[in-house]
């Protein structure tokens, strides 16, 4: 793991009247990490990356870019951070490349006519850069706005569900493209989402919140190994296998059956314990499918922690 750290943010909090949005958060954010940043609706993201994006002020805590304080070094940090919070906006009149061309006078950086196709070519939109925006569907205007965040070519990216609105093929596209940042570019990518099947395909680090407070945070691999599978066992009696696992100590592991399959949750070691039980009791077990999901253990800690 790469030791220098992009993002560090300790014991953070921020109130609105006696809502406490963020509570006490503490995290760290390394150099090339894809971080996915999880939570429920109303667990304190969007508040946390508007924080993180000095657009509002916490309550109390520390947060640091690059080892700079946010607080004292707010535009010099700023300068090398691209960000998406929420839905971006456009001049919907204007063509997606005089937009980007705009938001690049603008932005303080000395953007050329070939960084700015580069940007349009990299989230597919190099074909319709002289489309007006008013044009563009909601997805089209989601990529442009990853265009805008990549744009001054930043070593931190910030998105705020990046994929919103979005297609199978556009979703695929982005999470390619979040993955070239990181490996190719060794970009730092803080991914807020909550769609956790893509967050688990890209992130190598991610944190769970909930009400404002950390639940858990980690490798995704670490995390999800450290959790039971979801088993589904295909037999051909299920009536036997029910009427054996009631008098076993697996009784309490099963969780549905149906349609000659029964589903477990088992630790990994446990698997060819239930199978060998089954074949010795002259079952035919013709399929055993684990399965292990960031969706599936997303729900287990947030279901807990409410």
């Amino acid at each position: 793991m790469n030791d220098e750290k992009i993002i560090e943010i300790n014991n953070l909090s921020k109130k609105f009247k006696s809502l406490t949005a963020v509570d006490n958060l503490s995290l760290n954010v390394y150099k090339g990490d894809v971080f996915g940043f999880l939570g429920p609706n109303g667990a304190g993201k969007s508040t946390t990356i508007r924080m993180l994006l000095s657009l509002i002020s916490p309550n109390q805590g520390e947060i640091k870019l690059f080892g700079k304080p946010l607080k004292e070094k707010r535009l010099e940090i700023l300068r090398e951070v691209g960000a998406i919070v929420e839905k971006p906006d456009f001049y919907g009149y204007l063509t997606a490349y005089k937009n980007i061309e705009i938001i690049g006078d603008i932005s303080g950086h000395k953007i050329s006519k070939t960084r700015i196709m580069e940007v349009l070519e990299m989230v597919g939109l190099a074909k319709r850069c002289r489309s007006k925006v008013k044009t563009f569907s909601h997805g089209m205007k989601q990529r442009l706005g990853l265009a805008q965040a990549l744009l001054h070519d930043p070593q931190l990216i910030i998105l705020d569900e990046p994929t919103t609105g979005l297609d199978p093929q556009g979703m695929k596209e982005i999470r390619d493209l979040i993955i070239h940042l990181s490996k190719d570019q060794n970009k730092t990518i803080f991914l807020s989402s909550h769609i956790l099947y893509e967050v688990e395909l890209v992130a190598n680090r991610m944190i769970i919140i909930n009400k404002g407070a950390t639940k858990v945070e980690g490798y995704v691999d670490d995390l999800l190994n450290a959790t039971s599978l979801k088993v589904t066992f295909e037999v051909d009696d299920t009536a036997k296998c029910v009427s054996l696992l009631n008098n076993s100590r697996w009784a309490k592991k099963l969780q549905s059956e149906a349609n000659n399959r029964l589903v477990f949750l088992l630790d990994p070691n446990e698997i060819p314990a239930v199978n060998k039980m089954f074949v010795d009791n002259e079952i035919l077990v013709s399929g055993i499918v684990p399965t292990r999901s960031l969706e599936e253990y997303f729900l287990s800690i947030t279901e807990t922690a409410a």
